[in-house]
This record gives C-alpha cells, structure tokens and sequence, in this order.
C-alpha cells in the first residue's frame, strides 16, 4: 500500500495533487508489474510443481540408496527449489545443507576453459595456436594423422584432439597408488607411449589429458599455480570463499561432505579429501552448494550483476564458449537420452539440445561423488546436482540409458532421471526472456 506523507503546514492544491497522485499511480503499477512479471520469480503453478519435484527428489534417492545429495534450481539468479537429502556424512552423522562441500570432479572443466579464455582475452594466448608452442614436451607423442602442430588450443577445449580418455591408463588399483599423478614429469614420461588417435578437430573424443594439458598452458603463461590463478582470477571474485582445490583446509572440513560408492548392495567408502595432483585443471575442484549457485548465476547472466561478472570474464567470451564447435555422436556421452535429442562439443562446456530446448553444461563423477550443472540460458534457468553416493555396478545401464534387469541402483542413469523430470516439469514454466 502507497502513502502520501503531507505535510501538515502544506495543503494540496489543484494541479499539485494531481502530480502527486499521479506519480503515486504510476509508481503504485509498476510495482505491481513486477510481482507479476519479474522473471526471477517462479510463476503461480510453480508451487505445486516444486512439492511434486520434492517427493519426486526423496523416493529416487531412497531407491536407489544414496546416502546425500543436493538439487537445487536457479532462475534469474535466485534459488527457487532447494532439495536437500540425507547426510553429508555417514560417520559423523551429519546432514547434507546449502553449506556442504561436494567434490565436483570435471565440472572442474568449465573453470579451465574460462581461465583460457580470460588469458586470451587479454592477448596472451590465441586459440589457434598449436599447443606444442607452450608444451614442446608433446611432440614426444606418436601422432600418425597429422602434425603434432596441428593441434590447436581450440581442439583441447572441445575433445577433438585425439587424445585418450583417461589420463593414468596403467595400474592405479592398489591402495597405495597415488590418486593421481603428483607431477608433471610423470605425465611427460608417458608422452613416448601416448598416441594420437584420429586426426585433430575431426571428431569429439572425450579426453582428460587434453584439459591437463590447458593446465598446464594456463600454468606457463600466468607464472601461477593453477590453483592460484583460478583462485584468484575466477573463485574469489565471484565470492566463492569456500570453494577451494584438493586437500580441505581445516576452517571447512566440518563442511566437507564424503564420497562413497555402492556396489552390489554394499555402501564403501571412497578415498576421503583426495588431492587430484597435476589432474587439478581436470577434475579438483570442491565448493559448497551455496558457491556453486553463485558461479551458476554468473554463467546464466545478471544485469544487475554483469559489471562485476565482466572483470571475470567478458559476456560475449562466454556466450562463445558454449557455441557448438563439432558434434557429439550418439554413445559419446553417459546416458545421453531424451526427446529429439542432439549434442555438441563447445570450448570446455557440452551443449545439449532436448525436449525442445537448448541447454549448456557439464558433468562430474569422481571418488565417489556424481554431480551435473545445466544451464538453460535464454530463461536464465539453471539446476545443480551433487551425490555423494556413486551406485557402479549397473554399468551397462550407463551405456544404454536403460535399467538393467535386477533395476540395481545406477547414479549417471539417476542424473539423467532427474534431469528430464526438471525439463519436462520444472524448465517449461519459466519462458525465454534473453536470445538464444
């Protein structure tokens, strides 16, 4: 309600009313205007389709026995649904909040592709330029199809170099394996038994060492640790203040939630508070929920915001990022299923178009931990997904996208169930309200 003060030495008079009472009006719809069209609220039916989400949320997660996990829906920089499930930690009895920090495994990606972009940005780098002109080392590669100067930054970010998939192909199954590689002499002392697999920029092929080697780039050029550069250039002024790499700094281990996996009924734990080692530009990043909303925000754009976002990275280099540079076959990708569904390889973020719609993101599954970030841009709608509790042993059902005949728990096909059910019920609510 609108209140005229007058005052009281003053009477209103003929065309000074009006003016007041007219300004009071005016001031008076507009405010109305935005409780009814702000794009940042949820819509009316949008209550009802949030309960329908919350029970939907709690029985998957009981049936397929995870111990925690989070969803949370972003529109226009607000949260609007906020699913919180079972504890962060078995042992210590705590339960999962917006506060808990998930291991986010190779969403870690996306932060490597913007710092690359930010040091382009600013000229220190193109990316056309072959990457053995910071990583001389490579031409140690066995390379049939072409050049190894032929292989472009560009081609790292979108999988389309032709390297292998994982990074440490040999052993690891021991307890007293390293996680990861420590160093980069271990990586370069396996670069004369690593090849090339198909010509360079002729197809996407899912690569770790690829993004390792962006690291590394990133690394050569700032003088930095890697760490340190994306704390500095991308974590802290975004205000995420507990997001961090590797090891947990002890202020935040009562935060960190723990990994486990489920194999065969059984619930093991996996490795607790792992250090990724020279893997960190692929895969080490840990932030609290309440963080990653953040970084969220910044992806899908704020205007009220965009200022600030820009001296991260500039709007027009991100909405580069995620333009498809190559497709991405059918099998590509875990559970890629859907409705009219296609997929495409951007620079460090996958593009997706389903069930009618465009969307951008990525995924993550390491040391027990499967999470997944989409953003649906031209609605400024996003979603996050962490679970701490990675079910294995329907690998099939990761392939196919289909249950497996015993209907075993399976956490990418949970993902992809979630998923679809946040865009077939929750995404269409809220309309476009910037280009695609």
């Amino acid at each position: 309600m609108i209140k005229l003060w007058i005052d009281h030495r003053n009477t209103w008079r003929g065309i000074d009313f009006m003016n007041h009472l007219l300004t009071a009006l005016t001031v008076y719809l507009v405010i109305c205007t935005l409780s009814v069209f702000s794009p940042g609220q949820a819509p009316k039916n949008f209550a009802q389709a949030r309960r329908d989400l919350k029970l939907f949320h709690e029985k998957a997660m009981k049936e397929n026995g995870i111990i925690g996990a989070g969803t949370i829906v972003i529109q226009d920089g607000e949260v609007i649904a906020r699913e919180l499930y079972g504890l962060s930690d078995r042992e210590r009895g705590t339960l999962v909040s917006e506060e808990t920090i998930f291991h986010w495994a190779s969403i870690t990606k996306t932060l490597t592709g913007i710092a690359i972009m930010q040091l382009r940005d600013q000229g220190a780098l193109s990316l056309d330029d072959p990457i053995v002109k910071y990583i001389p080392e490579l031409n140690k590669v066995h390379n049939s199809h072409s050049l190894m100067s032929e292989i472009r930054i560009r081609n790292l970010m979108s999988h389309s170099a032709g390297f292998r998939d994982p990074t440490w192909p040999w052993g690891g199954d021991k307890p007293w394996h390293p996680f990861e590689p420590k160093d980069w002499s271990q990586i370069v002392a396996m670069l004369p038994y690593t090849e090339i697999l198909f010509k360079p920029g002729s197809r996407f092929s899912y690569s770790n060492p690829g993004v390792i080697f962006l690291g590394r780039v990133i690394e050569i050029i700032s003088g930095e640790d890697f760490e340190v550069y994306t704390d500095k250039n991308i974590l802290k002024p975004l205000e995420m203040y507990h997001s961090y790499f590797d090891r947990t700094p002890r202020h935040l281990l009562r935060d960190r939630s723990a990994g486990y996996y489920l194999r065969d009924g059984k619930i093991e734990p996996a490795p607790f508070d792992p250090d990724t080692g020279i893997t960190v530009s692929n895969g080490g990043l840990n932030a609290s929920l309440s963080d990653m909303v953040r970084y969220v925000t910044f992806l899908t754009g704020d205007p009220r915001r965009q200022s600030r976002y820009d001296q991260v990275l500039k709007r027009s280099s991100l909405l580069e990022m995620v333009q498809p540079q190559l497709p991405i076959d059918a099998g590509g990708l875990p559970e890629q299923t859907g409705r009219n569904r296609r997929d495409w390889a951007g620079l460090s973020f996958l593009i997706e178009e389903n069930f009618g719609m465009k969307f951008y993101g990525h995924y993550g599954e390491q040391a027990g931990f499967v999470s997944h970030l989409t953003v649906r841009s031209e609605s400024r709608t996003a979603c996050l997904i962490a679970i701490i509790t990675n079910a294995t042993n329907a690998t099939n059902a990761i392939v196919s996208g289909q249950r497996t005949a015993d209907n075993s728990p399976n956490t990418m096909r949970l993902v992809r169930e979630i998923r679809e059910y946040l865009f077939t019920r929750i995404f269409p609510l809220f309309p476009p309200v910037v280009a695609p």
